[in-house]
């Protein structure tokens, strides 16, 4: 299952394959290195660890639940119980420890929380009225969209990794291009991209960003499509709301942004109409729910 992922991934001796959220990082050369694939069971982030329901190790284990040492940091910001991990579980004398974490499925049901607690948002929820820069500098609210259907989705420029960022990016492009084909349901319509990245993507980067993808470049006038940023707390506040969970990793010496993905879609009375996880809903799909909520409210 595709899902959410990180930011600035450096392939090593080969192709990095990506789900969900990814540490990818060199191995180091000591110990003996074993593939790990279960699920989570908790998380003791005081305690350093994460207990795990694990599949048969072949070579060396048969499958139990047990706890395991991690050797990043980020994991903790983001694991929850019921997520799917895979993982090299490293065995050095007699310590051991798991590296090269990928939640490869995400635990199921919008009423799951995080490490922090953070649910997420459910179909009915009253959307909070967060304040936002948009690609032209002017301030918004997702209030400023009442009488419309908002689709709403997380970016952040610079993401290297086509099936993520770029890919919802692509998305949003192709569901305005089908939107503007649907008369009266254009207008009654609104999408919006928010960036995770507030420092980078300032509004002339996003500017320039969402034009390259619409392929209007400077005749872009993002009348249908606006891209949006705000100050951390702004950011981390709506993205928390719908469940997205993200972590600025420090200690790789690279920077990264380790995140999930979310996409929502807001009724034109302001609440929640559907929450899509991943990254593997169509633009089809996105499509066919705003057409259906412009064509009854």
């Amino acid at each position: 299952m595709k899902q959410s992922l990180t930011r600035l991934f450096i392939p090593i001796l080969g192709v990095c394959l990506l789900s969900v959220f990814s540490g990818c990082r060199p191995h180091a050369a000591s110990g003996v290195r074993y593939d790990l694939k279960g699920k989570v069971v908790a998380v003791d982030k005081g305690g350093r660890l994460v207990t795990i329901a694990h599949e048969d190790i072949k070579n060396y284990m048969p499958g139990m639940v047990m706890p395991f040492k991690l050797k990043e940091d980020w994991p903790f910001e983001v694991l929850t119980p019921g997520d799917q991990i895979t993982a090299t579980l490293v065995v050095d004398g007699s310590s051991s420890w798991l590296e090269d974490v990928v939640i490869t499925q995400e635990s199921a049901g919008p009423d799951t929380k995080a490490a922090d607690g953070i649910g997420e948002a459910k179909p009915g929820d009253e959307v909070p009225q967060f304040d936002l820069v948009n690609q032209d500098g002017k301030r918004i609210k997702i209030a400023d969209y009442r009488g419309k259907a908002l689709a709403l989705t997380f970016i952040y420029t610079r993401c290297p990794v086509p099936e993520y960022c770029t890919l919802m990016s692509d998305n949003f492009a192709e569901i305005d291009r089908q939107m503007q084909k649907l008369g009266d349901a254009y207008q009654k319509t609104h999408l919006l991209s928010i960036s995770i990245d507030p420092e980078y993507d300032q509004p002339a980067v996003l500017r320039s960003y969402g034009a390259a993808h619409t392929g209007r470049y400077s005749e872009e006038k993002f009348d249908h499509w606006e891209l949006a940023t705000g100050n951390k707390d702004q950011v981390k506040g709506i993205a928390q709301f719908f469940g997205m969970r993200y972590y600025h990793d420090t200690q790789s010496g690279q920077e990264q942004i380790i995140h999930s993905l979310r996409t929502a879609i807001i009724a034109p009375d302001g609440k929640v109409f559907k929450v899509y996880r991943g990254n593997e809903w169509k633009p089809d799909e996105i499509v066919k729910d705003l057409k259906s909520l412009a064509e009854t409210h």
